[in-house]
C-alpha cells in the first residue's frame, strides 16, 4: 500500500482511496498524495478542499484516477 502511495506522490498523480475513520465508517475520497512521513501521509482532499492528514494503516485501497483524452483524427 505504501509503495503504491510514494508512486502516486513522485508522478503527481490523483487517487481514490478507500479510507476507514475512527468511527469504523469508510468513506471514498479523491486525493493527491503531499507527503508521507513514518505512518501517516498528509494530502489534499479534493472533497473537503482543504489538506487532510490519513494514517496509511486505515487506507483500505488506492486506485489511481486514469485521464484519458480523446484524440481527433
Amino acid at each position: 500500500m505504501k509503495r503504491q502511495l510514494i508512486k502516486a506522490m513522485q508522478y503527481n498523480q490523483l487517487i481514490n482511496i478507500m479510507y476507514m475513520a475512527k468511527d469504523n465508517s469508510i468513506t471514498k475520497r479523491c486525493v493527491k498524495v503531499i507527503k508521507l512521513t513514518g505512518d501517516t501521509m498528509q494530502a489534499y482532499c479534493f472533497i473537503r478542499h482543504a489538506k487532510r492528514t490519513f494514517k496509511i494503516e486505515y487506507v483500505l485501497a488506492v486506485m489511481p484516477i486514469i485521464d484519458r483524452e480523446r484524440m481527433v483524427i
